[in-house]
């Protein structure tokens, strides 16, 4: 065999082990596929490589609109309009908000003299420490978002007050969050206004986290508060068209009247027969209770019923009077800054629903609320009412429940540490 035979035979064998030539290798739509496999995996979790750009991290200005932000960060004013144009109504602009963190991106050139060019590519707004989304400021234009890997955690805590439940809350190492929470279950059986040194709460929970920074506190799956040598149970047990939480012997933690008709305030002065007026000097009867709280605080109903009036009182204020259960009771909400939107006479309302904002109407030293109870035509003391909870479990299901509180119960008690992690 010559040389050149030897070559050639070496080329086709080249050829044909590479799939080049071979009829029977034909592999071009199988390789598409393959290339754009590896290409989608490839694409990084941003939708872009913010690692070969410039990226300069700020804050939206107070009053700034999403037309000035762009243009502020390097965008053309018909660029903003057309992308704008096509957010149509999958993001509301207007609904861009003072000082959260943005990020511009840029592509930069090196001009001649050093000059360094840049053009902007991409921001990134940044909703919470794991929501983005990143707006695309080249053609084509468009946006998506962007959502950072989030984990569970099943957490344990001990608080025990000694100053305030949000101070003794951080000390304890937990989120302060956890107290919307707690606030909420415990709505119709702790006062959160009257909690007293040496009350203790112990909460078994959940908890989103993201890089390391608590996202949210999801749910309490088990929760004791202790007072006076007193317990009160909490088991998350949900029952479509029942409830969630339930005392252990299947009583419903919801009441028909919430402890409070607001929330994170504290009470300036107590329900009293003989007390000085601030402002007047007169001793008289106060059969309210005030909690001192920020002007344009939510002023919420505390149960079920219809407004009887809703206007101005004199010294009272902007005033709102609701009428609960048939007209036994009937509560009494002074000195609103103004009213919510369709509270007016006869208007129905939900417990919980928000009627009002604290402020100082009327004859007052300083925005709270006047909160009035009666029943039956008689004052009473809010902070000392009995509720009337919501109907008890079915019978049926007190073994379901028996068996979930025993399991939480006994994991609480095994749990010392404070902030345990519950594996």
């Amino acid at each position: 065999m010559n040389r050149k035979r030897i070559i050639s035979i070496a080329i086709v064998a080249l050829i044909l082990s590479a799939g080049i030539f071979n009829p029977g290798c034909r592999r071009g739509g199988n390789v598409q596929e393959e290339e754009t496999a590896e290409v989608k995996d490839s694409v990084p979790a941003m939708g872009f490589w913010p690692d070969s750009l410039l990226c300069e991290v700020g804050r939206i200005r107070q009053g700034e609109t999403f037309s000035g932000l762009m243009v502020r960060l390097g965008m053309s004013a018909a660029d903003v309009y057309a992308l704008v144009d096509s957010l149509d109504t999958a993001f509301d602009v207007r609904k861009l908000r003072a000082d959260k963190d943005i990020a511009a991106y840029y592509s930069t050139d090196t001009l001649e003299g050093g000059e360094v060019k840049k053009e902007l590519r991409y921001v990134e707004y940044r909703k919470d420490i794991a929501s983005s989304i990143i707006f695309k400021t080249v053609a084509p234009l468009g946006f998506w978002e962007y959502e950072k890997p989030v984990s569970n955690e099943r957490k344990f805590s001990h608080v025990v007050i000694s100053s305030s439940l949000w101070n003794d809350m951080q000390k304890a190492g937990s989120d302060p969050r956890l107290i919307a929470t707690l606030s909420d279950i415990y709505a119709w059986t702790v006062d959160f206004f009257g909690l007293q040194e040496g009350d203790e709460f112990k909460v078994m929970y959940q908890q989103k986290v993201c890089e390391g920074a608590v996202v949210s506190v999801d749910t309490v799956f088990y929760a004791e508060f202790r007072s006076e040598g007193k317990v009160i149970p909490a088991v998350r047990f949900e029952v479509p068209g029942c409830g969630k939480y339930w005392k252990p012997d299947g009583e419903s933690m919801k009441g028909a009247f919430l402890k409070a008709p607001l929330q994170f305030s504290r009470i300036s002065s107590g329900f009293s027969y003989h007390r000085k007026h601030p402002v007047t000097g007169k001793v008289k009867a106060h059969t309210a209770v005030d909690y001192a709280a920020p002007t344009g605080t939510p002023v919420m109903s505390i149960g079920d019923g219809t407004v009887i009036s809703a206007g101005w009182s004199g010294a009272g204020g902007n005033m709102v009077k609701i009428r609960h259960n048939g007209g036994i009771y009937m509560t009494a909400y002074l000195h609103l800054s103004r009213f919510a939107n369709g509270i007016k006479a006869g208007t129905r309302v939900s417990q919980g629903q928000v009627i009002g904002y604290v402020g100082a109407t009327g004859v007052a030293t300083g925005p709270h609320l006047d909160f009035r109870v009666w029943k039956n035509g008689t004052p009473v003391n809010p902070l000392k009412m009995d509720n009337v909870p919501d109907p008890p479990l079915p019978e049926a299901m007190m073994p379901q429940l028996d068996s979930v509180y025993r399991h939480y119960s006994a994991i609480m008690d095994s749990l010392t540490v404070t902030n345990q992690q519950v594996l």
